[in-house]
């Protein structure tokens, strides 16, 4: 390696002086892009491809002839609750079990008791929590995609090594094997923390469950979709309008507009059947009217945006819900 390469692993040349350890801008950079870091390689564990692929294999069709039935929707959360029943519910054994935590490190009592004492209740209390939490948890990664799916599978895995802990953590506690117990106890919080972390990896880094279309409001004037004779009555057509990608649809001479991207995963709607003024997206399934974008069937908990339009000098226009305020002469926005 010539002198002066900057690698940590070999001495600097005569006349240099080393600086501190991780004093490199690639040491900083590594320090704070870890956590990419481990997702990717998680994402590459062969296993865990194979594994995902199976899964998605058997529980794919599954979802696909139960979607229509209301219970399956409701494990997701959907249009009934407005977001994912899961992250809420993950909060229940993550703070149940830190309270066990917390009653272990005030017990001061060493003697080995049979029975279940108030650690022990909540124990079983956030064995029974993180039974529901698994089940929403599974109905999400159902409906997930590519790397997340993957990942969400690990953070899955996890999770169900933290339960089998606390679970013989709370057998043994009943055995009278306190001190075990404690240990297992603390090993199960432990592993649940990093599932949790990959949790939030899932939704604030790649906005898993998040809504696609929260922040779409434009154009906020009048703008060219596209030509009127481009449109065929009763098909859905994707056009862009000052970068936001909009389905039009014209049936009995009445136009639509809505939001081509799905609220829920980002599929195009415009590539999804229409029947009834209802759009369904291919990606999972969700069903939103093309009238006033709401929900008829999840797993999208968002209705979808629309957009007024208008045709003018042989173009479709169309106008975000939010227009531009008008200025009059004196430079002055009205109020």
């Amino acid at each position: 390696m010539r002198a002066g390469s900057g690698r940590a692993d070999h001495p600097p040349a005569a006349g240099q002086q080393a600086g501190p350890a991780g004093s490199s801008p690639f040491a900083a950079a590594r320090l704070v892009a870890w956590h990419g870091d481990l997702a990717a390689w998680v994402d590459q564990l062969g296993w865990l491809r194979t594994l995902s692929d199976r899964l998605t294999a058997v529980l794919g069709p599954v979802r696909e002839r139960h979607r229509d039935n209301l219970a399956v929707e409701l494990l997701h959360g959907g249009r009934w609750v407005g977001h994912p029943l899961h992250p809420a519910l993950s909060d229940l054994p993550i703070g149940l079990w830190a309270g066990v935590m917390v009653l272990d490190v005030m017990d001061r009592d060493p003697a080995p008791r049979r029975g279940i004492d108030a650690a022990g209740k909540l124990s079983a209390a956030g064995i029974l929590a993180a039974g529901a939490t698994a089940l929403t948890g599974l109905d999400d990664w159902a409906v997930s995609n590519d790397q997340d799916r993957r990942v969400g599978l690990f953070h899955g895995l996890l999770n169900t090594a933290a339960l089998g802990l606390q679970g013989a953590s709370l057998g043994t506690r009943l055995a009278g094997h306190r001190g075990t117990a404690r240990a297992l106890a603390a090993a199960s919080l432990g592993v649940t923390a990093a599932a949790g972390y990959l949790g939030g990896h899932l939704v604030f880094t790649k906005g898993v469950m998040v809504s696609r279309v929260a922040w779409a409001t434009g154009p906020r004037r009048w703008t060219r979709a596209l030509q009127d004779a481009d449109l065929p009555d009763d098909s859905p057509t994707a056009a862009e309008a000052e970068g936001r990608q909009i389905m039009l649809y014209r049936h009995s001479g009445t136009l639509y507009a809505i939001d081509n991207t799905c609220s829920h995963a980002g599929g195009l709607l415009s590539r999804g059947a229409v029947a009834d003024l209802t759009v369904t997206c291919p990606l999972h399934g969700s069903r939103f009217a093309l009238a006033d974008g709401c929900i008829s069937r999840g797993p999208a908990s968002q209705p979808q945006p629309v957009l007024p339009t208008r045709i003018r000098n042989g173009w479709i226009e169309v106008r975000g819900s939010q227009p531009e305020s008008r200025r009059p002469a004196s430079g002055r926005t009205r109020p």
